[in-house]
């Protein structure tokens, strides 16, 4: 068994001999990650006539040395090389001068249920596996530790059409796509001129919630790297024509309510009849409270389309992803999130893509996590991770650094 520095054509071809795959070990991220500054390799152990894992190695100076890092992978053709991937790769960083290897698994640690609960065993021997060779493992985490997550959410689908799958989505999420339906609500997907739009939105959202959100440069760089394989795509409504089609489906109400009179004239007895004129009122009363809304609405943001939502989504062989999202929330009543996620699975299923992965939840269940009760609308489950290892070949010079930042204060 050997360690190899593989082709851009040698590692693809490995990849694809790879069941679990993380798009971030992509050819393209690879690209994306060296236009922000970063030295790529792609890495191989070759053995039995073959490449058994491989995965992306990336690299910067760091005070003392170079600082590298192997995020979402290696991919392997069987978990059995994985000791002696990872023994190698130790031997590569610390003849390439690295002060510290970090190696962030996708391996599954252990799958749930849509909420939470355990439905396989702990895979504690994939742990070992990294320990035993001297990784630190930063432990078993909820939340985001280092801003990324740990634990998935994930949906298949498998078996999915255009015409079955809203069936698939929770008690709740039906009634959810069905009213983000009824809006009229535009899904369009932003040409790279347009970016600053989707800029805007993540901006929005990321100080509302206090997280740290990426740089307009950035997400070009990621448009032009992924290209037919990312979507920027936003949810736009036009509050003219949501007006206009309300007008409408009042004036159809109320064709009905009027014959449901005549009917209730000669049968005003019929406790069916009765039942169905409450229900058309109770509709009528919600039409005419959306209409004064709808014009409201008109008056402040007048007749043009109106950006309510964005997200990025990837696309590869294996999976979707759910990568960047941001909303205004005085457009929360529309549901326009819950409509850009039924658009990638639409896509996902158009393009033969058998899961998709709306990434992070925090690994908490007990009711607290937003995010995770939004992506239970749509029914699928959870898969956690291994977590954060970290290696270091010359611990004594990483110890004697980090004391002088200390003291600096750079810490």
């Amino acid at each position: 068994m050997v360690l190899v520095e593989l082709s851009k054509e040698d590692y693809s071809s490995a990849l694809s001999q790879f069941s679990e795959v993380s798009f971030t070990q992509s050819l393209e991220m690879a690209e994306l990650l060296r236009k922000r500054g970063f030295k790529v390799r792609f890495m191989g152990l070759k053995a039995d006539g073959a490449i058994q894992v491989a995965g992306l190695l990336y690299s910067k100076a760091m005070a003392g040395g170079q600082h590298m890092e192997m995020n979402t992978g290696p991919a392997s053709r069987d978990l059995a090389y994985l000791k002696a991937f990872y023994q190698a790769l130790q031997a590569f960083a610390k003849k390439n001068g690295a002060l510290e290897l970090i190696i962030k698994p996708y391996d599954t640690y252990q799958e749930y249920t849509s909420e939470g609960e355990p439905a396989s065993q702990e895979r504690r021997d994939l742990l070992v596996t990294l320990t035993d060779l001297g990784f630190q493992h930063d432990g078993l985490q909820t939340g985001y530790p280092g801003g990324e997550p740990d634990w998935l959410y994930v949906k298949s689908l498998e078996g999915m059409t255009a015409q079955n799958l809203r069936k698939s989505f929770s008690k709740k999420g039906k009634p959810l796509a069905n009213k983000a339906a009824s809006f009229g609500t535009k899904l369009r997907r932003l040409k790279r001129s347009e970016l600053p739009i989707f800029k805007e939105i993540t901006s929005s959202t990321s100080e509302r919630r206090d997280y740290s959100d990426k740089s307009l440069d950035y997400y070009e760089d990621f448009y032009d790297t992924f290209g037919d394989n990312c979507e920027f795509m936003v949810a736009e409504i036009n509050f003219q024509d949501y007006l206009t089609n309300l007008q409408n489906d009042l004036g159809n109400l109320g064709v009905k309510l009027s014959d449901l009179e005549e009917k209730l004239a000669a049968n005003p007895d019929s406790r069916k009849y009765q039942n169905m004129k409450k229900e058309y009122q109770a509709q009528a009363e919600t039409f005419e409270k959306r209409i004064s809304e709808a014009k409201e609405l008109i008056a402040e943001h007048g007749s043009e389309d109106v950006v309510m939502a964005g997200s990025l989504f990837v696309y590869t062989a294996r999976e979707a992803i759910y990568l960047f999202s941001g909303s205004y929330t005085e457009f929360n009543k529309f549901y326009a999130p819950v409509a850009l996620q039924e658009h990638v699975m639409l896509e996902a299923i158009r393009r033969g893509i058998p899961t998709y992965n709306f990434l992070g939840i925090q690994g908490v269940f007990d009711g607290s996590d937003g995010v995770l009760r939004f992506k239970q609308n749509f029914n699928g489950s959870i898969v956690r991770k291994m977590g954060t290892f970290r290696y270091y070949p010359r611990p004594l010079k990483k110890k004697a650094i980090d004391s002088v930042k200390k003291l600096l204060g750079r810490s």
